[in-house]
């Protein structure tokens, strides 16, 4: 009786044993194919990104350039057509202008995305008058105004 307890629980551990490198060695094959798909299809960074990341992407940059006012507005309308660029800031030339870097594939997209903006910041400046033409404007209306003559007459009865 003995000696087919331990027959039984040696046959168990061999199996187990086998059972345990069996799923270890699944495991290191599902995490090598795994890990080869994710090296394969590196994610590629998309919309504003650094001027070294978009030229590792190997497609050809090009450049524009646009005022330092309204980066923020060029930024909204650039990721809106899903455009992947880059913006450095050029100190060289005063008053500093900001670059934009882009890629050559996104060439028809960045036009009418820079078309947009431009069209935006046209409308924007004639939408809203100067804040010194409304200072001077309201300078007018009070210099129009009649002034208050204020008279101290004081008054004593006896």
């Amino acid at each position: 009786m003995q000696e087919e307890v331990e027959n039984k629980t040696v046959n168990l551990m061999i199996s187990t044993t086998k059972l345990t490198a069996r799923t270890l060695i699944a495991g290191f094959r599902k995490y090598s194919q795994h890990h080869a798909k994710v090296k394969a299809g590196k994610a590629v960074p998309r919309g504003k990104q650094s001027v070294k990341e978009l030229v590792g992407q190997g497609q050809g940059v090009s450049s524009l350039d646009i005022s330092t006012t309204g980066i923020r507005d060029f930024e909204r309308i650039a990721n809106k057509y899903g455009v992947d660029y880059a913006i450095k800031k050029d100190q060289s030339v005063t008053p500093s202008k900001y670059l934009v870097f882009f890629k050559a594939r996104d060439a028809d997209a960045l036009t009418a995305a820079f078309d947009e903006y431009q069209a935006k910041r046209l409308n924007h400046r004639d939408e809203k008058p100067s804040v010194l033409a409304q200072l001077n404007k309201f300078k007018e209306l009070v210099a129009a105004l009649p002034k208050k003559v204020r008279e101290n007459v004081q008054e004593r009865d006896i």
